[in-house]
C-alpha cells in the first residue's frame, strides 16, 4: 500500500470512527478562527475607514454588499463541490472528489472574471443600485473598484477553502485565509494614514490580501497536501457534475445573495434618515456578523463530519454530531452576545463618535445580539441539510434569515414604526427563522435512513 493510500485511509478512519466531540472541536477551532479573523478584518476596514467620516463609513456598508455577492458564488461552488467531495471520500471514491474540486475551481475563476469586467464597466450605476447616496458614492467607487479587480481570486479562494474544510483539513484552510486577513489588518492603517491613500488604501489592502490568500491556498493543492486535486486535466466533461455542484451549492448562493439584497434594502431604508443611520447600521451589521461567524465556524467544523459519515452510512454519528454542534455553538454565541449587549454603547462610539450614530447603533446592537442567540438552531439545520445533499431543505433554511423573513419586515415595519422598524427587522427575522427551523430538522431526523450495522 503506497503512502498516499495510507494517508487517505487514515483520514477516512479519523472522520468516521474517532469520538465526535473532540473531532468536531478539532475541526471547528481552525474554521472558527478563520471566520473570526475574516470578520475582524472586515471590522478593521470599518474601523479605519470610519476615521475618515460617516460617509466613508457608510461606503463600507455599501461595498460589503458587493463583497457578499462574490462570497455567494465562492460558497456556492465551494460548498457545492465540498459536500460532494466529503461524501465521495466517505464512499472511498477519490477520483470523483478530484473531478469536483477541479471543476468548481475553474468555474469560480471564470465567474470572477465576468463579474469583474461587468462590475467595473458599470461601477457607478451598480453602487447607486446598492444604496450609495451622493455623498457616499465617491468613497464607495474607490473602494469597490479594488474589490472588483480582485474578484476572480476572491471567489476561487472561498472555493479552495471550502474544499479543504470538507476534506477535514480545516487547519490548512485556516492558514490561507488567516494570513490574508492579518495582512489586511496591518496594511489598512499603513495605506490609509501613512501613505495618505484614504479609502482607496483600504481597498488596495483588501485586494493585495486576497492575492496572498489565493496563492497560499492554491499551493496546498499543488503540493499535494489534499486528497482531491486541482488540475485542468481533471475538469469534468459531464453536465451532471456541474448541475450537482450548482444544486448542492445553491443554498449557499441563496443565503449569500439574500444577505446582499437585505443589506441593500437596509441601506436604502436607512438612507431616509441620513448617512449617520447607514453608518450606524453598517457598524451593527459588522459586529453581529462577527458574533455569527463564531457559530458559522463551529458549524463548518461539523460539515465534513456530517458529509463523511452520511456517505459512509453511519447515520447515528450524523445525528449525534448535529446535536453536539448546536450545544457548542449556542454556548459560544450566548457568551459573546451577552458581552456585546453589556458593552454596546462603548462599541458603537468606539467605531464612530459622530452625533446620532451612537443613539441609533446602541439600541440596534442590543436587539440584534439578543435575537442572534437563536441563530445556532437554523445554522445547524442548514449545514446538516447541505452536507448530506438535501438541497431543497438547505435552500429553504438558507433563504429564511435574510430573505423570506427579513425582506418583508424591512419593507413593511418602517412604514409604521419609522427608524425603529429598521432596527427591529433583523431580530424579528431571527426569531421567526428559528421557529420554522425546529420542525424541519426534527422531521429530517425522523426520515433519515436506518443505519446498516451488519
Amino acid at each position: 500500500m503506497n503512502k498516499s493510500m495510507k494517508k487517505n485511509i487514515t483520514q477516512y478512519e479519523k472522520m468516521t470512527e474517532s469520538p465526535l466531540t473532540p473531532l468536531i472541536v478539532s475541526l471547528a477551532v481552525p474554521t472558527t478562527i478563520t471566520m473570526l479573523i475574516s470578520s475582524l478584518y472586515n471590522l478593521a476596514d470599518t474601523y479605519f475607514v470610519s476615521q475618515l467620516g460617516a460617509s466613508a463609513s457608510g461606503a463600507t456598508g455599501i461595498v460589503f454588499t458587493l463583497m457578499a455577492v462574490l462570497q455567494a458564488f465562492g460558497f456556492m461552488y465551494g460548498q457545492g463541490a465540498g459536500s460532494n467531495i466529503s461524501r465521495k471520500l466517505g464512499a472511498k471514491d477519490v477520483e470523483s472528489a478530484g473531478r469536483f474540486a477541479s471543476s468548481s475551481f475553474f468555474l469560480a475563476i471564470g465567474t470572477g472574471l465576468l463579474i469583474s469586467c461587468f462590475g467595473l464597466l458599470f461601477l457607478e450605476p451598480l453602487l447607486r443600485f446598492l444604496g450609495s447616496t451622493e455623498t457616499i458614492l465617491p468613497y464607495s467607487k474607490a473602494y469597490g473598484m479594488c474589490i472588483l479587480t480582485a474578484a476572480p481570486l476572491y471567489i476561487s479562494s472561498y472555493v479552495m477553502n471550502n474544499i479543504l474544510r470538507y476534506e477535514g483539513r480545516a487547519a490548512l484552510a485556516m492558514i490561507g485565509l488567516l494570513t490574508g486577513a492579518l495582512l489586511n489588518i496591518g496594511l489598512d492603517p499603513l495605506f490609509i494614514f501613512v501613505f495618505h491613500m484614504g479609502i482607496m488604501g483600504a481597498g488596495i489592502a483588501t485586494a493585495l490580501s486576497q492575492c496572498i490568500s489565493f496563492s497560499i491556498l492554491l499551493s496546498m493543492f499543488l503540493r499535494k497536501k489534499t486528497q482531491s486535486k486541482i488540475s485542468i486535466h481533471c475538469v469534468s466533461k459531464r453536465r451532471d457534475d456541474y448541475l450537482n455542484i450548482l444544486k448542492t451549492g445553491f443554498p449557499s448562493l441563496v443565503r449569500q445573495s439574500l444577505n446582499s439584497v437585505s443589506s441593500m434594502l437596509l441601506n436604502k431604508q436607512a438612507a431616509l434618515y441620513g448617512d449617520v443611520a447607514i453608518a450606524a447600521m453598517s457598524i451593527v451589521g459588522r459586529c453581529c456578523m462577527t458574533i455569527f461567524s463564531i457559530g458559522i465556524g463551529i458549524g463548518q467544523g461539523f460539515q465534513p463530519v456530517a458529509g463523511f459519515n452520511y456517505g459512509a452510512g453511519k447515520y447515528s454519528r450524523v445525528k449525534k454530531s448535529c446535536k453536539i454542534t448546536f450545544v457548542i455553538s449556542f454556548a459560544a454565541i450566548a457568551v459573546l452576545s451577552l458581552s456585546c449587549i453589556a458593552a454596546s454603547d462603548y462599541i458603537i462610539n468606539h467605531f464612530c463618535d459622530e452625533k446620532g450614530v451612537g443613539a441609533i447603533g446602541t439600541f440596534s446592537l442590543r436587539m440584534q445580539c439578543m435575537a442572534i442567540m437563536l441563530a445556532p438552531i437554523t445554522m445547524s439545520a442548514n449545514m446538516l441539510f447541505q452536507s448530506t445533499g438535501h438541497a431543497a431543505r438547505a435552500t429553504v433554511t438558507a433563504a429564511m434569515r435574510s430573505g423570506i423573513c427579513f425582506i418583508p419586515l424591512i419593507l413593511i415595519l418602517p412604514q409604521f414604526l419609522g427608524l425603529r422598524g429598521i432596527q427591529i427587522a433583523q431580530p424579528l427575522a431571527d426569531l421567526i427563522t428559528a421557529m420554522i427551523s425546529v420542525p424541519l430538522i426534527m422531521d429530517f431526523f425522523k426520515r433519515m435512513p436506518k443505519e446498516d450495522l451488519t
